[in-house]
């Protein structure tokens, strides 16, 4: 599986970016997605994630009322809507999946990146 990322550019604080993550060579309705990021000379920070069948979504702190994801399963993509994105939000983002009831990600994308000018 691949797992493809993009969408990321540079944008002003308070402005808005769409992330898509784009799968090939196998569906992504089994997984769990998720959506990481690491800033530089920093930690790579989880962000949030969508579940499979449910789709329940959940997010870091410092990302909740801002930034959505969701999955169109149909498309084998999975989204993340960021919205008043603030310099701090500067990273590599990351998409990953796992499956329910493990504890490893079992695919990573390439990351893309997003620069939030101040």
């Amino acid at each position: 599986v691949q797992l493809q990322a993009s969408g990321g550019g540079l944008v002003q604080a308070g402005g808005s970016l769409r992330l898509s993550c784009a799968a090939s060579g196998r569906t992504l309705s089994t997984y769990n997605m998720i959506w990481f990021r690491q800033a530089l000379r920093k930690e790579r920070e989880w962000v949030g994630e969508i579940t499979r069948r449910s789709g329940s979504t959940y997010y870091a702190d410092s990302v909740k009322g801002r930034f959505t994801i969701s999955r169109d399963d149909a498309k084998n993509t999975v989204y993340l809507q960021m919205n008043s994105l603030k310099p701090e939000d500067t990273a590599v983002y990351y998409c990953t999946c796992m499956m329910p009831g493990t504890t490893e990600y079992a695919y990573w994308g390439q990351g893309t990146q997003v620069t939030v000018s101040s």
